[in-house]
């Protein structure tokens, strides 16, 4: 692990290789899991604000549940959570004609009628935080092996030789700002020996 500012950061978010393939995986990272996408304090807000500018992409099952369990859920070992359908798909996630799981938000996000692209552990993934009993943030790689839904993803990274941290420039810098990921990269490159 390697400390940068008050974070640690996993040895593989810097070694591993990965490039979403959604053609392969179809966004089942949406649909398979524990609970529904950690929210931070300030994502319910958006929720709560925006909700008039994601609801047009939504299924009819998402809105069904958004009006029975709410825009967001607190769950005992995660926190605030985005409600799910049954357990499975997110409350805010719609499959397309492929079968490809489309996200609500990020959608209208792309059209411009939002500011806020998608929870920040959607846009991170598989990168987790986690904060244990301490001050310091923890970021670990965590692909979905155990059902091979992230197989596609982590071989694509390899053939085209893309790092975790680089693949998701945009998020980390969304997240923790252009000095940490620049000081990220800058470890990366020292550590490869590149």
């Amino acid at each position: 692990m390697v400390l940068i500012e008050d974070k640690l950061i996993g040895d593989e978010v810097l070694e591993a290789h990965f490039v979403c393939d959604l053609s392969h995986c179809k966004g089942g990272c949406c649909e398979d899991g524990d609970a529904g996408a950690p929210l931070e304090k300030q994502e319910l807000k958006e929720l709560d604000e925006h909700y008039d500018s994601y609801l047009p992409y939504m299924s009819e099952e998402g809105i069904a549940e958004i009006e029975i369990q709410g825009k967001y859920i607190y769950d005992d070992e995660f926190g605030w959570v985005t409600p799910t359908i049954d357990g499975g798909i997110c409350a805010y996630g719609k499959k397309d004609a492929h079968g490809v799981i489309l996200c609500a938000i990020e959608q209208a996000y792309n059209e411009k009628k939002l500011q806020w692209k998608k929870p920040i552990s959607c846009h991170l993934f598989p990168i987790r935080i986690l904060q244990p009993d301490t001050e310091m943030e923890m970021l670990n790689y965590e692909p979905r092996e155990d059902d091979h839904l992230c197989n596609p993803a982590c071989a694509l990274g390899d053939k085209l030789k893309v790092p975790v941290y680089k693949f998701l420039k945009e998020p980390i810098i969304r997240k923790f700002g252009d000095d940490f990921y620049e000081a990220l990269d800058a470890t990366a490159k020292h550590l490869g020996g590149k």
